[in-house]
């Protein structure tokens, strides 16, 4: 590819697809360079060093983090959209998880909307601005725990392999001692099929909203109490 028709655009897909192949610590300007066919000072155009350049792949993964709302549709129902669609994103692209936390977010045009579309949505609940900040932040890290911890095998197994996975997890739990761990060994059971994760991930969900929703009914309850 030459150096003059290299977009931006062109070295956030090719690092989102290096970081969805190999993970986040592959992505590297010399990396990208090489796979582009450029020289590194040609990605320097774009990006003056790899924190712009992990800046600019946040943002153009969390785009669609705040996706259009029905007019009218409540602040709970607005809300859950956006924590679906954040899932969605990380569920698409795991290294979300690990670039995240690391970087300074405030700095992402699209998570400056993201996070003031929900700071909206939650002072229409009835939290105070601090509060709501609280929440989305316990919000973006609930998803980012909910992804790294999606249940099922390693990455990379063949059909066999996971087979064997979930049988030897089935055979450790069962060995527990019953008389203890009831639970436990009856929990074993599970692993003799795959985890059905989309039901993982809208129980996951539910669990996060269900907590947002409640503390604002209590808030409301007080607020009507004579």
């Amino acid at each position: 590819m030459a150096a003059e028709k290299l977009s931006r655009e062109t070295v956030v897909d090719q690092a989102i697809k290096l970081a969805d192949s190999e993970g986040l610590e592959a992505v590297t300007i010399r990396r990208l360079a090489q796979l582009l066919g450029v020289t590194p000072m040609a990605l320097y155009w774009h990006f003056k060093n790899k924190e712009q350049l992990l800046e600019g792949v946040a943002d153009h993964l969390l785009r669609g983090v705040t996706p259009e709302f029905r007019p009218g549709a409540a602040w709970n129902v607005r809300l859950r959209a956006m924590v679906e669609a954040l899932t969605g994103v990380m569920r698409r692209h795991p290294a979300m998880t690990g670039l995240l936390p690391t970087m300074q977010k405030h700095d992402v045009e699209s998570f400056r909307i993201a996070t003031d579309t929900a700071l909206d949505l939650l002072a229409q609940a009835g939290f105070a601005l601090d509060e709501g900040f609280l929440i989305s932040s316990h919000l973006l890290h609930g998803v980012i725990a909910l992804v790294d911890g999606e249940p099922g095998c390693p990455r990379g197994l063949t059909e066999e392999q996971e087979i064997e996975w979930r049988r030897q997890k089935r055979l450790h739990l069962e060995a527990l001692p019953a008389d203890r761990f009831p639970r436990m060994v009856e929990f074993a059971k599970t692993f003799d099929t795959p985890p059905d994760l989309e039901q993982y991930y809208a129980f996951g969900i539910d669990l996060l909203m269900c907590g947002v929703e409640g503390l604002a009914a209590c808030r409301a309850e007080g607020r009507s109490a004579p």
